[in-house]
């Protein structure tokens, strides 16, 4: 395993630039290194539980090598809220002021010209475009409950994109920390993206890191989540059942090919 560094300080709220959308109600901040982050707060619509999940999600992944924007625990101070009118959660009556505190955050990709979406003629010009069968199998294996979620950074002095995979709230089914695998969850909708995957072969690196993952690693990154969050006892039990679940991503993966509408149709039976 070759692991991406992760950071073990939280991040202090320095302003506000924008709400950004989503389930979540997510903005756009400033913070104490000079960089922009997307932040979901305490007090999001979800669940206080997708913080954490965001952060042991997208920690595991970076850990085996996929493109996910670095995340980050910020602090955002009471000031801060008070003095930024625009920093507000609309619920369907009402607004409501984001939480202080400790929040979670997704460093903005600012490189060249990010895209939410890219037409099918476009998708064989992303760079990293086998990275798609490796998040497959993290979904899988954390039981991410909605749709898979990338952007699509292009600097400006290159044609290809690379895809940035977001969005990991809904993993372990939200906030309610149980594991209901069903085939076609976690799946992302345009299944072009999915033309090259035509054996087991074709989920490496990826699958052998998930299968091989350190318990250690997975743990150490566990103890960073901030208290305020979730008991840290919970937070154990549910790297216990992840752990255990390593073994199965195979098996979770095959059910998916016998689905009614499996994605991965380039994988014939002729070819384990």
């Amino acid at each position: 395993m070759n692991p991406q560094q992760v950071s073990t300080s939280f991040l202090i709220a320095t302003g506000h630039i924008r709400p950004m959308r989503g389930g979540a109600q997510s903005h756009m901040l400033t913070a104490s290194d000079g960089n922009a982050y997307v932040v979901k707060f305490a007090n999001n619509p979800q669940s206080l539980r997708v913080l954490a999940n965001e952060w042991l999600a997208c920690s595991i992944g970076r850990a085996i090598g996929l493109t996910i924007p670095e995340p980050a625990i910020l602090y955002v101070p009471p000031k801060l809220v008070e003095s930024s009118p625009s920093l507000v959660i609309q619920l369907s009556s009402s607004t409501l002021k984001c939480s202080h505190g400790m929040a979670f955050g997704s460093r903005f990709i600012s490189e060249g010209d990010v895209f939410d979406y890219l037409p099918e003629s476009a998708l064989l010009r992303i760079e990293n475009l086998r990275e798609f069968a490796g998040v497959f199998a993290l979904d899988k294996w954390l039981c991410n409950c909605d749709g898979r979620q990338a952007v699509f950074c292009r600097p400006k002095s290159k044609r290809k994109f690379r895809a940035h995979f977001i969005d990991f709230g809904y993993c372990f089914n939200a906030g309610e920390w149980n594991f209901p695998d069903s085939p076609l969850r976690g799946i992302y909708a345009k299944r072009e993206v999915y033309r090259n995957i035509t054996g087991w072969q074709s989920f490496e690196p990826w699958l052998s890191r998930i299968e091989n993952f350190d318990g250690i690693t997975l743990r150490a990154i566990a103890e960073d989540v901030p208290p305020e969050w979730i008991d840290p006892d919970l937070v154990s039990d549910l790297v216990d059942r992840i752990d255990s679940r390593r073994n199965r991503v195979r098996e979770l993966i095959a059910e998916v090919r016998q689905s009614t509408h499996n994605p991965l149709s380039a994988w014939s039976e002729e070819n384990p």
